[in-house]
C-alpha cells in the first residue's frame, strides 16, 4: 500500500526499464526480470507488463505471495520466487498458481512432498516444478555441493516434484577489488551443476546478477537475474569498470512541492534543533518532504535536491513532513523560488540532477534501500 498521505510524487519510466532490460539481455542472453519487492520499488505490475512486452518470459519475485499477485494479474510468464514456501498459504498457493519457489533446505523440501500428496494437481506429468538452492559462499541459504546425493535420492522418489533450475547468489560481483571470491563460487556451483546432471537432473542454471551479467560471462549459463541493471543503476558505479554499466538508464524520479519561501537573516536558524545557522542574509524554501515520506532524515544538514535545474544544499534536521534547502544562489542568479514549485529529491534537470547513486551516499545506503523506501509513495508512470 501507498503511503496515503502525502505530497510527494514518484513518477516512473518505463521506456527506461524497457530500455535497460534489452541491453542487458543483449549481454546475456536469457535474462530474467527481477521485480521482487513491487520491483525495487518502481511498482510490480506496471514494471511486469512492460518487461512482458519488451520479451520478457522469466520473472522473479521474493515472496510466494507476491508471485500469487503477479499471475493473478494476467501475467503468462515463469515466476519464481526467491524466498520460496514460508508458511502453509505458501505451499498451497504454488501449485495452483504455477509458481517456481527457490528451495534450499530439506524442511522445505519435506513440506513439498507433503504438499503433492495432498494435491490432486501434482502428477508425474504436471509436476511442481522447483529451483534448488545452493549456497556457494554467501553462507545465508542454500543446499550445499556435499548435499547433493542425498538430493538426488530424495528427488528420485517424488516424480511429482522436479527441479528445473538451480541456483544461487553472488557476493561480490560488483566489487572488482573482490572477483577472486566471485571465481571461488563459480567453481562450487559447476561443480553443483556437474553432479546434479551427472546424477540425470538437468537444470538449468541460474547465478549471475546485474554485476554478473555485465562483468562475468562465463557465469552466465542458461538465465541470469537482472536485478538493479533494470532500474537504471550501475552497480560498478564510482569503480575502474563504471564503464561497464555506462549505458543504464534511471527509472525513478521523486519530487515534492515548495510550501514555504522565506528570508533568513544572518545567524538566524531553521528547524529543529537549531543545527545549521545562516552565514549571511539567506533564503529558504521548505519542502513538504520528510522522514514520513521514506526520505531519510540522515539528510539533515547534507546533500540536497534539485530546484529550477540547480543543486540546492538541505539545511537543518529534516523533519517529519518538511526539509530546509537554501535557495540564496538561486534568489541571487535571479531565479526566483515560488510556492508550488516542484523540489526534486531524485532526479530533476541537469546539471543539478541528483542520481541514485548520490543519494543513497548522502543518506549513508544502497541505491536499493534508495527505492524501496521512496517508492513506497505514490507512483505515477510515463
Amino acid at each position: 500500500m501507498a503511503i496515503p498521505y502525502n505530497k510527494l510524487r514518484v513518477r516512473i519510466d518505463l521506456d527506461a526499464i524497457r530500455h535497460n532490460y534489452r541491453l542487458l539481455n543483449a549481454r546475456s542472453g536469457n535474462a530474467f526480470a527481477v521485480i521482487k519487492a513491487d520491483a525495487y520499488g518502481h511498482g510490480l505490475i506496471p514494471v511486469a507488463r512492460a518487461l512482458a512486452e519488451e520479451g520478457a518470459r522469466t520473472f522473479v519475485v521474493g515472496t510466494v505471495g507476491e508471485g500469487v499477485q503477479l499471475r493473478e494479474s494476467g501475467c503468462r510468464g515463469r515466476i519464481i520466487s526467491l524466498l520460496g514456501p514460508l508458511d502453509p498459504e505458501d505451499y498451497e498457493a504454488l501449485l495452483p498458481h504455477r509458481i517456481i519457489p527457490f528451495v534450499g533446505n530439506w524442511e522445505q523440501l519435506t513440506r513439498l512432498q507433503d504438499a503433492v500428496e495432498a494435491s490432486s494437481a501434482a502428477t508425474p506429468e504436471q509436476p511442481l516444478e522447483i529451483s534448488l538452492k545452493f549456497d556457494t559462499g554467501m553462507a545465508r541459504l542454500g543446499f550445499h555441493l556435499p548435499d547433493v546425493p542425498r538430493l538426488l535420492s530424495v528427488l528420485a522418489r517424488e516424480p511429482r516434484i522436479r527441479p528445473v533450475m538451480a541456483s544461487s547468489h553472488l557476493a561480490t560481483a560488483d566489487e572488482p577489488g573482490n572477483w577472486a571470491f566471485v571465481q571461488e563460487q563459480a567453481e562450487i556451483f559447476q561443480a553443483v551443476l556437474d553432479a546434479l546432471r551427472q546424477g540425470g537432473v538437468d537444470v538449468e542454471g541460474n547465478i549471475a546478477n546485474t554485476a554478473g551479467i555485465l562483468a562475468h560471462s562465463a557465469l552466465h549459463h542458461q538465465g541470469q537475474r537482472a536485478g538493479i541493471g533494470l532500474y537504471g543503476c550501475n552497480p560498478f558505479a564510482g569503480t575502474e569498470q563504471e564503464a561497464l554499466g555506462h549505458d543504464l538508464r534511471p527509472a525513478m524520479e521523486v519530487s515534492a512541492p515548495v510550501v514555504e519561501v522565506h528570508p533568513l537573516a544572518a545567524g538566524q536558524s531553521v528547524s529543529y534543533g537549531c543545527t545549521w545557522h545562516a552565514p549571511r542574509d539567506s533564503v529558504v524554501a521548505i519542502v513538504a518532504a520528510g522522514y514520513a515520506d521514506a526520505y531519510s532524515r540522515s539528510q539533515s544538514n547534507h546533500g540536497g535536491v534539485c530546484l529550477h535545474g540547480r543543486r540546492v544544499p538541505v539545511v537543518g534536521r529534516v523533519c517529519m513532513q518538511l526539509t530546509a534547502v537554501d535557495v540564496t544562489e538561486l534568489a541571487d542568479a535571479g531565479k526566483s523560488v515560488q510556492v508550488g514549485d516542484r523540489a526534486y529529491l531524485l532526479g530533476g534537470r541537469a546539471p543539478g540532477r541528483v542520481t541514485p547513486e548520490e543519494l543513497a551516499g548522502w543518506w549513508g545506503t544502497i541505491t536499493y534501500e534508495v527505492f524501496c523506501l521512496l517508492g513506497l509513495n505514490p507512483k505515477e508512470y510515463r
